[in-house]
Parts: C-alpha cells; structure tokens; sequence
C-alpha cells in the first residue's frame, strides 16, 4: 500500500479552512426579518382523511414547492441550487378528518418566509411524517419517528401520508387559498428473500429494547463463501461492511446486466449508462467471489437503523442507547454462530466508506480486542478539528468566519476543483424544515444523535445553535472525550496501542466533497507520531478524488466505490498474519 508522506501542519490547515470558505460572503439581517415576520398571505388547509386510518397522528407537516414537476416535489429537496422550496410544522395529537391549517410562519428552506416566494406556476405537495412515542429507560418520553424497513426515509417511509401534487399560481408572495388532501399512503416494503448465496436474518436486541422500552431488532444481510455447505467443520473470518441502510446484499449478482435496461445517466458521476456499470459490476463481482482464488470468508451488510437515522454510527450513545455493544455482543455472535464463523477479534474485520467509513474505525477504537483490522474509506470527520471546515474547540461560530467588518459563509459542499454549492448554514437549515429536535433523519443530526448528552427532554443536546451557528463548548468538550477518534487514539494510545497495532487503514480523497480530508490530515500526524507500538497501518490519499475514494489509484469513484469487497477482504488476507494469535487457523478457509 502506497503511503503519503505530505505533512500538513496545523497552520496550514486553517488556512486552507479559511480560503475555501471565503468564497461565500453574506449579510443575513434581511433574512432574519422575513424569518421571524408574520404573513397573512398563506391560508393552507390540510386534511387527514379516515380512510387514511382513524388514531390521533404525531409528526412533522412537510409543505413542498417545485418548479418542475418530472418527479414529485418530496423527492426534490436537496443542498444545491437544484432544490425544491420546504416549510416544515411539528403536528401534536392529531385528529383524522379535523383539517389543520399551516403556520403561516412556519421555517423555510432555502427561502425562510411565505411572503418572499417568486411569482409564478408551481406545483406544492404535503407530506406528514408519521412520529412514534418511545418511553425510554432513562426516564424520558419522546416522540420519534421509527424505521419501518425503508432505511429511516422521510420521503419513503411505509405509513408516511402525502397528498397528490397541485399546480398553484403564486403572485408576490402570495398563495391561493389551498385545501390539500392526505391522499395517499406510501405502502410496505417487500423483504428480500434467501438464495444459495444470500441469507437475511433478524434478531430482537434485549440491550436496545431495554433502552428503548419496546422490541427493538438488528438485521443483516450474510453472504456465504463458495462451498460453504460442503465444507461443513471449516470456520471463517468475518467481514463486516458498514454504512448506510442496505435493503439487500447489493453489488452481488448472479446474472449478467438486464439486456432490456434502460442507459441512465448518472448526476453525480457524470456517467451515461451507470445503471448498466453496476449491474455489470455486481456481476464481476460474484464470478471474483466464486472463482479459485479468492479468500473464503464471510461477508455481511448489518441493518440498524434508529428513530434517528439509517443506522446507528454503530456506538453507544445518550440519545440512541448501546448500538455498539448490541452489534459487537449481540449480533455478531449470532451470525457467527449461525453461520460458522471463527469468532474471535482477530478474525472480524471491518470497512466502509463515508458513514461506514467512520463506524469502521470508530469500532476498532472503541472495541480494540473485538476486531482484527479496519479500513476506513472517506470517513465522516475524525478529528473534531476539522468538523468538516469547522474547529468545535476553537471556532465560536460554525456558520461563519467573522472580522471585525465582515463575515463569511462556510462552504458546505465542493467539487473536486472547489467549486462549492452548498453553505454549510443552508444545509443545517434544510435538516430544520424536515424536523426539530434533531429529528430530521439528515447528516448533521444523526452527529449530534450519536455524540451528544441529551437535553432535559431527552433530545441531543445541539453542538451549536441552529438558526445563528454559535458553538456550545460543554457540548463540544463531551465530543472531544467520547467521540473525536483521533483525540481518543493519541490520549489512550498507551493503554490500547498494542491492540491497535497493524489494524488502522484510512483512505480518503484529497478533494472530498465535505472536506473529510481534512481530518484525516490531522489523524495521520497523530499516528504517524506513535510509538511503543508503532501503529504500523496506512493512510492514503487520491489526488484530487471526491468523496468517497477507497485506495483505488487506477479507476474513478464511480467503480471503486463498486468494490470494497473484493478491495479490502484482499488486504485483510494479506495483512491478517500480523493480526492472528500464534496457532490461528489461517489455511482451512483458503481451499
């Protein structure tokens, strides 16, 4: 594995934080008007329909506007300048077929206010998302909403209600009056089935039913070796893939690409045809996996999606209970038993990209004998230093860079020549209209769900404030000692290096998309300066790379991120040596 040997000092860095930022210049005093000035000119009656079911509802009211109409309007909202309108209202106690009229003054994004919308034909569209009371055991009743097998989706959920969109006129910041129907209801999703490869399991965790005060459940996706059944008293590593909700073991399949599908264009990988790409490479991918030489293992995708997002962080949390002990004890003992795994440390490894990215790492530390190696591809931020372009510690404002005589945006999202189209206040604010209390399902939110304490109701503390930006340094010191994974590696590197050692691998693109390379930087001068042990692992960058880059130095993010399997169940194998106890069986599993 090729190493950096780039060095970036901690000057540098913050220059770099300072220039890219710098780009978004702003006064936002007329926009803190038209967010708190009252509007008479909405007047939006919403109805709820018995047919539609006859409880009281709890949730969140999601008011849509869109332009186009090619796709409806609740799955257009998004960071860029490509989005749709949204005003978000919390729904209490909710009578069906007792109409509730919209606040007026209701929270806007990426326009704060009714009465500043454009002139012209639109088409609106409500959703509601359904909210669950949960009487935890810490004593506090919130109310959240529960996955429902769609991986924590606003927009998708099963049981969530939305109305048929409508095309409306709007004149100066006015609506005509509107009545909107909750007509329609998304339905449930069909669980995947068991074939010769790809089994599916689902286990009640008491750890998080306990928290949680009702059945709470784990799942995964298992893929099995090649001979698995006729190997019957061989035992194998696992290989634990971490990241976002996976509906089925996906980039695994039997046949070659549907012949009759339709070339689309990829967005985001300026692709023609990517659909194809991934079917064939799902297709490469199982002729590598049944072929003669590659390793025998077992390879899963786990399923733990929370009230607060599509999966867990894969931590014990204040806000979402001991995720981490029900995968590591619960779990992934199952599955090995089950299934014949090894079942020791030194024979589970973990990956991911992104989310998974960070899960894989943060396990590794949090869990130093539990798993054998991790490789941990553009992880979510490392180091709270780099909070994407935000110092937690050191910054007083995570919205802006301010002087004595302006103050700047910071940038929230960037191509892989800098080009940003997203600030870092409006994707903050995207996350407010789909939900108070950190319940938005979104990015910024599940960080505050999984390393903040919780407030006197029992919701994540904020680490800083979301309509002004202004950081809280209590929360952000609890960050620093519970969850900023560079800081824990160089604070506890004397009690756990030597269980650490030869196990942390970090990839990462040097023009990350949200800037995660930053933080990477600054892990890799932590580790490099280790010693007694030397951590003896890899940290690799991709030359103008966007998120999320692997390691792969001879092809683009769009096939690489198509093949953490075959990538890094490979550099297990041939680091596992290093890993495994004198005596471990490193040759029944290699047929």
């Amino acid at each position: 594995m090729k190493k950096s040997n780039r060095t970036f000092s901690k000057v540098g860095l913050m220059v770099m934080m300072l220039l890219t930022a710098s780009i978004f210049s702003c006064s936002d005093t007329a926009d803190k008007n038209k967010a708190t000035r009252s509007s008479t000119l909405v007047n939006i009656q919403i109805s709820y329909p018995t047919a539609q079911g006859d409880q009281p509802l709890d949730g969140r009211l999601i008011f849509l506007i869109s332009k186009q109409i090619d796709k409806e309007p609740r799955f257009q909202l998004r960071d860029d300048s490509k989005t749709c309108q949204g005003f978000g209202m919390d729904v209490l106690d909710w009578k069906p077929n007792k109409p509730l009229q919209f606040d007026p003054k209701a929270f806007g994004y990426p326009i704060r206010s009714f009465d500043s919308l454009p002139s012209g034909e639109f088409f609106v569209q409500v959703v509601f998302h359904k909210y669950e009371t949960f009487k935890r055991a810490d004593g506090h009743v919130v109310k959240l909403p529960m996955d429902r097998g769609e991986g924590q989706q606003w927009n998708k959920a099963p049981g969530n209600l939305y109305s048929t969109p409508k095309k409306i006129t709007i004149s100066n910041g006015k609506l005509p009056n509107l009545t909107l129907a909750l007509d329609k209801k998304i339905p449930l999703i069909a669980q995947p089935k068991d074939t010769k490869y790809v089994k599916h399991i689902k286990i009640r965790s008491k750890l998080l039913s306990d928290f949680w005060g009702r059945d709470m459940y784990l799942g995964a996706h298992v893929l099995l070796p090649k001979g698995w059944e006729t190997h019957p008293n061989v035992k194998y590593p696992l290989a634990i893939m971490h990241g976002h909700f996976p509906s089925d073991f996906g980039g695994f399949r039997t046949t070659p690409p549907d012949s009759s599908l339709k070339p689309e264009y990829s967005e985001r990988f300026k692709v023609e045809g990517y659909n194809l790409t991934v079917q064939q490479e799902a297709h490469d991918f199982y002729k590598t996996w049944t072929g003669p030489n590659f390793p025998r293992v077992i390879a899963i995708k786990i399923q733990h999606p929370t009230p607060y997002y599509d999966d867990s962080y894969a931590v014990n949390s204040a806000a979402q209970g001991p995720y981490g002990d029900a995968i590591t004890y619960e779990l992934i003992p199952y599955i090995e038993k089950q299934f014949r795994g090894i079942g020791e440390g030194w024979a589970r490894f973990v990956y991911g990209g992104s989310t998974g990215g960070w899960e894989s790492l943060a396990v590794q530390v949090k869990y130093p004998k539990e798993y054998g190696m991790c490789f941990a591809a553009c992880p979510d931020p490392i180091d709270f230093r780099a909070y994407c372009l935000v110092n937690i510690y050191k910054d007083k404002n995570a919205y802006y860079k301010e002087g004595t005589f302006r103050k700047t945006l910071v940038a929230g999202h960037r191509d892989y020549l800098g080009n940003v189209d997203a600030s870092l206040r409006d994707m903050n604010y995207r996350e407010l209209v789909l939900g108070t209390k950190g319940r938005s399902g979104q990015q910024w939110d599940i960080w505050e769900a999984t390393y903040s304490p919780i407030d006197k109701e029992g919701y994540p503390k904020r680490i800083w404030n979301r309509m002004t930006g202004v950081i809280d340094k209590e929360v952000a010191n609890h960050w620093k000692e519970n969850y900023d994974l560079a800081y824990i590696l160089k604070r506890d590197w004397s009690k756990h290096g030597k269980d650490w050692k030869n196990k942390i691998h970090l990839y990462c693109g040097d023009m990350d998309n949200y800037y995660l390379n930053n933080a990477v930087y600054l892990a890799e001068e932590i580790l490099s300066e280790t010693t007694a042990p030397y951590y003896n692992g890899a940290v690799d960058y991709g030359d103008r790379a966007e998120h999320c880059w692997n390691g792969d130095h001879d092809n683009g993010n769009h096939i690489s991120r198509l093949r953490y399997h075959r990538m890094f169940i490979k550099k297990y194998v041939e680091k596992v040596q290093k890993v495994a106890p004198k005596g471990a069986d490193l040759k029944s599993w290699r047929y």
